[in-house]
């Protein structure tokens, strides 16, 4: 009788521990992305392009949330990168102003996302991302 408990309370805690193993998007990887973000600055009919300081850029673990998971700020050449993810789907975002002349009616403060989606499926790599171009009117 008391090897068939200890049998069940092994066999128990091997079960709970393994369902807790399945990995998700998110930390606790070994995989690195980066990209940067290019500003197109509208003056006119003039349109200039340079790094996107300080810009906001959000990452979402899986394909089909609506909030974001993560977040980080753009350094002086543009770029960002976050680190420690998992094998999964990912889409990464940043906001870029609507141009005023599509409005009606016209919100200089409105945005729109920029958003880029991949899959991450080796561990331990650096996966560098498509350039994100973000417009200001």
């Amino acid at each position: 009788m008391m090897h068939k408990v200890t049998l069940f309370l092994i066999l128990s805690v091997v079960i709970f521990t393994f369902s807790f193993c399945s990995k998700v998007e998110g930390p606790g990887g070994s995989i690195t992305v980066r990209g940067v973000v290019i500003e197109r600055d509208h003056v006119g009919v003039n349109v200039f392009e340079y790094p996107a300081l300080d810009q906001d850029v959000y990452l979402i673990y899986g394909s089909e949330n609506t909030f974001y998971d993560d977040d980080v700020k753009t350094s002086y050449d543009g770029s960002f990168e976050f680190r420690y993810l998992q094998k999964g789907d990912y889409q990464v975002f940043a906001y870029s102003d609507v141009n005023p002349a599509e409005q009606t009616p016209v919100d200089p403060s409105a945005t729109e996302e920029v958003l880029q989606s991949f899959n991450l499926g080796n561990k331990n790599q650096v996966i560098t991302l498509d350039t994100i171009y973000i417009e200001k009117y």
